[in-house]
Formats: C-alpha cells, sequence, structure tokens
C-alpha cells in the first residue's frame, strides 16, 4: 500500500508518501510545497493543487489521508489553513484517490501512543517508524509522513477488525 499524506496550509503544505509492505514501512518521498506570502489566494491554491497534482502523477499513491482543520483561536489562520486544506483535497479527488481525514489527536495518538505529544515527539517518532537517519525536514513534511503512518495504522486495523 502506498500513502501520501497530506499536512495542508496556504503558506506551507506537507506531503510525504509511505509505503507498507507487510509489517514495514518505508518513506518514499517527502516535501513541501510553499507558496509566497503577498501572492493572492488564487495563485496559491493554484500552486498547491499543481503541484500536488504533479507529485501524485509522479509518485502514483493507491491512498491518500490528510489532516483535519484543528479548531483555531485565530479565525484568519483557520481560514487560510481551510483555503490550502480544499486545495489539496480537490487535487486528490480529481486524482480518484481515496482520501481519509485525520484530526490532529488521532494523528498523534497512532504516532506516539499520545494524544498530547508534542512536535518533537511526533518528529523523533517519525523518524523511528521510517527507519530513518535524521528527522524529515522541513517540519511540514515530518507531519505529513505522521498523517500518512496513520492512515496505514488505521487501515491495518480496519483489516483486522472486518475480518472478524
Amino acid at each position: 500500500m502506498r500513502v501520501l499524506g497530506v499536512d495542508p496550509g496556504t503558506a506551507i503544505t506537507g506531503w510525504g508518501i509511505v509505503e507498507a509492505d507487510g509489517g514495514d514501512l518505508q518513506m518514499i518521498a517527502g516535501g513541501a510545497i510553499t507558496t509566497t506570502a503577498g501572492t493572492p489566494l488564487p495563485q496559491r491554491l493554484q500552486t498547491i493543487y499543481r503541484e500536488l497534482t504533479t507529485i501524485i502523477e509522479q509518485w502514483r499513491p493507491e491512498d491518500s489521508a490528510i489532516e483535519e482543520l484543528f479548531f483555531s483561536k485565530n479565525a484568519k489562520t483557520a481560514l487560510a489553513v481551510g483555503h490550502g486544506r480544499g486545495a489539496a483535497m480537490l487535487a486528490l479527488a480529481n486524482a480518484n484517490l481515496p482520501i481519509t481525514e485525520y484530526k490532529p489527536l488521532e494523528v498523534k495518538q497512532a504516532i506516539t501512543g499520545y494524544g498530547g505529544a508534542d512536535k518533537q515527539q511526533m518528529q523523533h517518532m517519525v523518524k523511528l517508524l521510517l527507519s530513518l537517519d535524521d528527522i524529515p525536514r522541513p517540519d511540514d513534511a515530518a507531519d505529513a509522513l505522521a498523517v500518512a503512518i496513520c492512515h496505514v495504522h488505521s487501515a491495518r486495523l480496519r483489516l483486522l477488525s472486518e475480518g472478524e
């Protein structure tokens, strides 16, 4: 199973591709799509959409997972993340990829076993789970890989529960 994980945003959208083969997890690729502050929002969303579409065409994931928008005290920030999330979801949907959404708490729970884990704990566990020499950079790529790993674990649990 090859999964594309997405950590959405308007300024930076993290992405990561993880392949699961039995119990083994491997990072295939990862990075971040960045847009320049001051660029009009429609052009920023086009950049996210186009670059994510290119990533999908290049790496051919079979499934996708995206982080849900969490409640933010700053409505402007939440709205900006929502715009980036919409552009990312459109790219995933237009590629006919199944899309599963995960709350940040679910991702933290799946990766560290603790829903209150901090960013450093998450990044360290991503490094360990993928047997990497270093923590993936930028942080948004590590976050996207965490979303992909969460999805792999969740898919395995669903298969086990369906087999009962």
